[in-house]
């Protein structure tokens, strides 16, 4: 991240999205604010006298389509996405405002979010960066899933499907120290089986789920293309996992290899590295060379990445 890749970053301006739930349909209007240094991802529900929950894994609540959080029964449902967006753009600090429980869907990915963040500028903070340095392998196995993080440089991430057709087997290697997560990941949208809509609207999920957040897949691949990547599938989980761990609370420092995992898994691995104590330290980004103040960082990855992650569409 240039040469603030050591410091704590927030943004720089208030940011604000309107839209539907992907789950629920309800609306929902949600604020994204500028947060001290130190003080992380914090959701508030505005519309609860301004409740508060960190996004931190021990606020997890049970998982299964989307990654929710509650804390004293209050809940904040599928965050997966904005949370990718934090981490793959360096966000550390943001007060995330919502008028209900389920953040809007968007258009199914996280490339509302980043060009959100770079339009609004990214701001260095004073406070050297922290990391979840991984020491020792932490794994989780469920029958033929996996998921599993382990020691090395950078943030690198293997992640592997295997879906029925027209999707079939897709693999990607991301590296998220190569700062390509805006180019690479970000514009990799939700999908979902035609065949599979009655039933889980009957288990009262994807009530806002339409062709305009969603690949909608049929027997003969999407109904609503064309795809934005060949292998979006497997980019979408990607983006989905990233979001997943940051419930560590810090960027992860290793790398993480994942087969047929989804939400469930990804944040049983966060749980399980968290509680072994043994299994990670915390560690400062390398400095290289210290700014002298703090300054209005240019957008991370220059302001062409919407327009390189939309090339493909």
């Amino acid at each position: 991240m240039a040469h603030s890749a050591h410091l704590e970053q927030t943004i720089a301006a208030q940011i604000e999205f309107t839209g539907v739930g992907l789950h629920s349909g309800a609306p929902v209007t949600m604020r994204l604010l500028p947060a001290p240094a130190g003080s992380g991802i914090v959701f508030r529900r505005t519309d609860l006298d301004n409740f508060e929950i960190p996004a931190t894994g021990r606020n997890v609540a049970k998982v299964s389509y989307a990654t929710s959080l509650m804390r004293q029964g209050v809940l904040i449902s599928t965050t997966e996405h904005l949370l990718s967006a934090l981490i793959g753009m360096g966000v550390d600090n943001v007060i995330v405002e919502l008028d209900n429980l389920e953040l809007p869907i968007l258009d199914g990915s996280a490339l509302p979010y980043v060009e959100a963040f770079l339009e609004a500028g990214i701001r260095t903070q004073r406070r050297r960066r922290e990391t979840i340095r991984v020491l020792r392998p932490v794994e989780v196995r469920e029958g033929n899933k996996f998921i599993g993080v382990y020691p090395g440089e950078g943030y690198r991430i293997q992640y592997a499907i295997d879906f029925p057709a027209p999707i079939g087997q897709q693999t990607a290697f991301v590296d998220l120290a190569a700062e390509t997560y805006g180019t690479a990941i970000a514009a990799a949208r939700t999908f979902g089986y035609k065949a599979d809509e009655k039933r889980l609207r009957d288990m009262g999920l994807i009530r806002g789920a339409g062709p305009e957040n969603a690949i909608i897949l049929g027997q003969n691949g999407p109904e609503n293309g064309p795809l934005r990547f060949v292998d979006e599938y497997v980019r979408h989980k990607v983006l989905d996992l990233i979001g997943d761990l940051a419930l560590a609370g810090r960027r992860i420092e290793g790398h993480v290899v994942a087969e047929r995992a989804g939400h469930a898994m990804h944040t049983a691995l966060v749980s399980r590295l968290i509680k072994d104590r043994s299994a990670w330290e915390l560690a400062h980004v390398p400095v290289q060379d210290e700014p002298a103040e703090e300054k209005h960082a240019a957008p991370l990855h220059g302001a062409q990445v919407g327009a390189h992650a939309l090339a493909g569409i």
